[in-house]
C-alpha cells in the first residue's frame, strides 16, 4: 500500500526528468482506471483510490505507463512507438489495467439469476446480461440493478490501505 505523498514525489520526479515544465501531476477520483495522460491539459493523473491500495511497484509502473504516453504523443495509442518508449523508461506491464478496482464505491450493483455480481459507477442505461452465464446478450441472464448510497466515511475508508 503506497503513501500518496510518495506517489506524488515519484510522479513529479518522472515528469521533471522526462517532460517539460508544462506538464503537471494530480490525483483523480477514478474507480476503475489506474492512470490517465491528458494531452489537452498536459496532466498526468492517477486514481487516489487505487493508488492508496496498490503497492509501490504497481504505482511506479502506472506512472511510467502514463509518462510514456506523454512522451510518445497522443496519436500513437498503445502501438509500437509507445511500447518502445515505455520499455525504454523501464515499464514492464501491459497496455491496460487489470488490477483491483474500487468496487465498494460503485453505487450500482447488479446481480444475475445465478448470483454473479457486476458493479457500475453510473446508472445502467439499458438491459445487461451476465457474460459469465452467456457470452452474448441473453434475456435469461439479465442483471437486476440496485442502487446503494456511498457515504463520505466509506469514500474516506477507500483511501486507507487495507
Amino acid at each position: 500500500m503506497s503513501d500518496l505523498a510518495r506517489v506524488r514525489a515519484w510522479a513529479d520526479a518522472l515528469i521533471s526528468r522526462h517532460l517539460d515544465e508544462s506538464w503537471s501531476f494530480g490525483f483523480d477520483n477514478a474507480k476503475r482506471r489506474a492512470g490517465l495522460c491528458d494531452f489537452t491539459r498536459k496532466r498526468i493523473s492517477v486514481s487516489r483510490y487505487l493508488a492508496a491500495r496498490y503497492d509501490d511497484d504497481t504505482n511506479q509502473q502506472t506512472l511510467l505507463h502514463e509518462v510514456a504516453h506523454a512522451m510518445a504523443g497522443a496519436s500513437v495509442g498503445h502501438g509500437p512507438e509507445w511500447k518502445r518508449t515505455a520499455r525504454a523508461l523501464g515499464y514492464t506491464g501491459g497496455t491496460t489495467h487489470r488490477g483491483e478496482t474500487a468496487t465498494e464505491l460503485a453505487p450500482w450493483v447488479g446481480t444475475c439469476p445465478a448470483g454473479h455480481t457486476a458493479y457500475r459507477y453510473r446508472r445502467p442505461a439499458r438491459a445487461m446480461s451476465c457474460v459469465a452465464c452467456a457470452p452474448r446478450f441473453d434475456k435469461r441472464h439479465l442483471f437486476r440493478w440496485q442502487r446503494r448510497e456511498i457515504t463520505t466515511a466509506e469514500r474516506l475508508a477507500a483511501l486507507a490501505p487495507r
